[in-house]
């Protein structure tokens, strides 16, 4: 098979050489971006697992917290679990600079938006598939999933890129956030009046879906998508700062961590008046989840690019590399029940309390055998 990059929905840069150990770097290969990737996407496909194991090998609230923090929070509040998804966005923006400036430099806008028009579109058909198709009929198809939503968010985004300024994306992405904001908190809703976010049910962005949105539904899929398009453009932002050639690494650092605790404060802040809510996405929600990952990207960058130690991040580059090929495969198959046919039964009895960590180890180790195989053969999807 022949060596294919897709970035930014699985890649950000030129193909690789055929190695185990961290890859050779030309530029614009990013790869402390590429393990940012990986390393959020290893934790659903086998490192929540890890985490949820520790209460059942030593139970303390240590522990418990932790393993808290591997489940999303069941309306408002903010755990790390529900940091993934919003942070594979904000990773999908600051791809997008590499990605779609090289393709406009190289093959005029026109060719960026077809490229943005077909990676969105088909991303949005798989995400149908993995979430069942139309196994149960069309009045249940399901278009409120992650990859769905990164679609949708990519392919504005993407456009946005294409047609406007540096200047005028900021003013696009504050208008998403406050718009939305404004939206959720003062529009009155029909058979209920004044909005409520404190309980599910009662707000804009669930009877917009009850209205209008096909299928199954969700909290607030429709509305939300302001939110979602801003959370991209934040990593769009960051993208800019990373690619400037005019700053310095140790700089781009600083900039990062400064901003992302900017952000952190200001959605803290904010959802004391607009709750940090997963399920309807809302703009605190947004500026929390991005300044929790520009303060990451800053880490990563800092370990990765800065200091150059790349080892240790190996595993991560594997998965990051294939963040799509990895996650439909562990829709269809599932890791940890797979990994149930090496450590379950007898031998998950025979473990004991530390059985849960030996289904948990066996599951990441599928997950980077998978990641690896792929990697050593230069095999990636691309979109």
């Amino acid at each position: 098979m022949n060596t294919v990059t897709s970035d930014p929905l699985v890649a950000s840069g030129a193909n690789h050489p055929e190695q185990t150990e961290a890859p050779e770097i030309s530029p614009p290969r990013l790869v402390s971006l590429d393990a940012l990737r990986g390393f959020d996407m290893f934790w659903i496909l086998g490192g929540d697992y890890l985490v949820r194991s520790f209460p059942k090998i030593h139970d303390n609230k240590v522990t418990r917290a932790l393993a808290a923090q591997m489940d999303h929070c069941e309306w408002a509040g903010f755990h790390f679990y529900d940091l993934i998804f919003p942070l594979f966005v904000f990773i999908v923006g600051v791809s997008a600079v590499f990605s779609l400036r090289r393709t406009i430099e190289k093959n005029g806008r026109a060719s960026a938006i077809k490229r943005i028009a077909i990676r969105s579109v088909v991303l949005f058909l798989l995400g149908i598939v993995y979430m069942g198709g139309v196994s149960e009929g069309f009045k249940n198809v399901y278009l409120a999933g992650v990859l769905h939503r990164i679609a949708v968010a990519y392919f504005f985004t993407g456009l946005i890129f294409c047609f406007c300024r540096l200047p005028t994306m900021f003013l696009i992405c504050s208008g998403l956030l406050l718009g939305y904001w404004a939206l959720m908190t003062f529009v009155p809703v029909p058979g209920i009046g004044t909005p409520t976010l404190d309980v599910p049910g009662k707000n804009l962005a669930h009877y917009l879906d009850q209205l209008y949105l096909p299928g199954k539904k969700f909290e607030g899929t429709l509305l939300s998508t302001m939110a979602a398009v801003a959370n991209c453009l934040l990593g769009v932002f960051a993208g800019f700062l990373v690619k400037a050639e005019n700053i310095s690494k140790q700089k781009k650092v600083y900039w990062l961590l400064g901003s992302g605790l900017l952000g952190l404060a200001l959605g803290l802040l904010w959802g004391r008046q607009f709750p940090i809510t997963k399920l309807l996405w809302t703009s605190s929600y947004v500026l929390v989840a991005c300044g929790c990952g520009l303060i990451l990207l800053a880490a990563f960058y800092q370990v990765i690019e800065v200091w150059d130690h790349r080892a240790w991040a190996v595993p991560f580059i594997w998965i990051g590399m294939n963040p799509i090929t990895l996650y439909l495969v562990a829709g269809v198959i599932n890791f940890h029940r797979l990994s149930m046919r090496f450590v379950g039964g007898d031998v998950r009895n025979c473990l004991g309390r530390f059985g849960d960590l030996g289904a948990a180890i066996v599951t990441i180790g599928l997950v980077l055998w998978l990641a690896n195989f792929l990697y050593r053969r230069k095999i990636f999807l691309r979109l």
